[in-house]
């Protein structure tokens, strides 16, 4: 199926993904019989990978773990070969020309309890191991969060005392129970409708609320705790993206991270995100909100919007790149695509509720409508880098 203004294939199979190191949190509306469809010794899925041309960094990973597919006139193939096929014409010719590819991707990532202190490496710690870096964000949707699950609190970087010495005795201490990293860190309290800005190498503890994740295409970490909720984490996932002569260089490791990044007194003020009205349209009958904004180093990695339709309204919005896009509630059309937020989610079932738009379909304006006379529709969409010039700055929002 196509969006009827320029050739859009619709995403349709979805691309959940497992952790075997976590617990899932079971608000993705998956059957509670499927939680465990990869075996259970790859662990539950905790993970939905949205407008994905990235693999999933698993041990044991099937095949085409992480990839989203698109479903038309019956037949199926990966997203990352449509975009390989239609280039430009799919992604817009800023991003394929620079790129080559669709370089980012978005999940939600739902856990029970917290998950280990950790980072991702920024582009040149990554290359050294053939990978790319990963800066990433955070949105916590209300639809999918109506529980917090055990921890909803996430810890974020060091005390601003904090010197490398005490980081050293905890990487150093690995392998005598709790290292106490967390003792170095505070924790922020998750609010749902708001998120984060989290730049490579920045440690974080992520807690327990169901989160939207625009991200760089990338799956790369290293684990800085050594114990959660009295599950151990082992050295392997501290580092599984180091270069192989470093995997016992504790000073090595700890450079790793940013260090007056991790340690920064208004850690708050520089990272958190609230949402932003694009413009006053509510008595039109729908919101546009900017939910995930504002550049690391001067970039401008991905942003991401959330569109809000009013029962029984619609509205046409214009944008300035392709995206990827899930309904979170309601249902309606996009153009004459039927969108509908499922209930609950069958492992092999396809939904009406994860749609890719062309960037030309983007500019040329795509009209939401709601067929609902009492629900709204809400829409997360993310844009791929530098798509969004007009977008917010950290601090912008009052």
């Amino acid at each position: 199926r196509t969006l009827s203004c320029g050739s859009s294939p619709r995403s349709r199979k979805r691309s959940p993904v497992p952790r075997s190191f976590l617990q899932p949190g079971k608000r993705l509306k998956l059957d509670p019989n499927d939680l465990y469809a990869f075996g259970l010794n790859r662990g539950g899925i905790d993970e939905r990978w949205f407008g994905s041309t990235t693999e999933a960094a698993n041990e044991g990973r099937v095949h085409d773990e992480g990839f989203s597919y698109v479903v038309h006139d019956g037949r199926r193939f990966t997203l990352r070969d449509t975009v390989a096929e239609l280039g430009a014409e799919l992604i817009g010719e800023s991003i394929w020309s620079k790129y080559g590819r669709w370089p980012v991707y978005s999940k939600f990532f739902d856990n029970m309890g917290p998950i280990p202190h950790h980072m991702h490496q920024n582009a040149e710690q990554a290359a050294l191991v053939g990978q790319e870096g990963k800066p990433e964000s955070y949105y916590f949707p209300p639809q999918h969060n109506n529980v917090g699950n055990n921890f909803p609190y996430t810890f974020f970087g060091l005390n601003p005392d904090t010197i490398k010495d005490q980081v050293r005795r905890c990487i150093a201490d690995w392998n005598k129970g709790d290292n106490g990293i967390l003792d170095l860190s505070a924790a922020q309290r998750l609010k749902p409708g708001t998120g984060w800005l989290v730049p490579p190498c920045i440690l974080h503890a992520p807690g327990s609320l169901c989160t939207y994740e625009p991200q760089w295409g990338s799956d790369v970490f290293g684990m800085y705790q050594n114990l959660v909720e009295g599950r151990e984490v082992p050295w392997s996932l501290l580092v599984k993206d180091m270069p192989e002569d470093k995997h016992q260089d504790v000073d090595f490791i700890i450079d790793q991270l940013d260090w007056e990044g991790n340690v920064d007194p208004d850690f708050h003020k520089n990272h958190f995100l609230q949402p932003i009205p694009v413009a006053d349209t509510s008595a039109e009958g729908y919101v546009d909100r900017w939910i995930v904004y504002g550049r690391i180093e001067g970039k401008q990695d991905f942003s991401a919007k959330e569109l809000t339709v009013d029962p029984g309204s619609s509205c046409t919005i214009k944008d300035n790149g392709a995206y990827s896009m899930i309904v979170v509630q309601g249902g309606g059309k996009m153009n004459e695509l039927v969108l509908d937020c499922p209930k609950m989610i069958g492992f092999r079932e396809l939904t009406r509720d994860e749609v890719f738009c062309s960037a030309k379909a983007a500019a040329e304006g795509v009209r939401f409508e709601n067929s609902s006379p009492t629900e709204p529709l809400v829409i997360l969409r993310y844009f791929g880098p530098e798509a969004n010039p007009d977008a917010p700055e950290i601090g912008d929002a009052k």
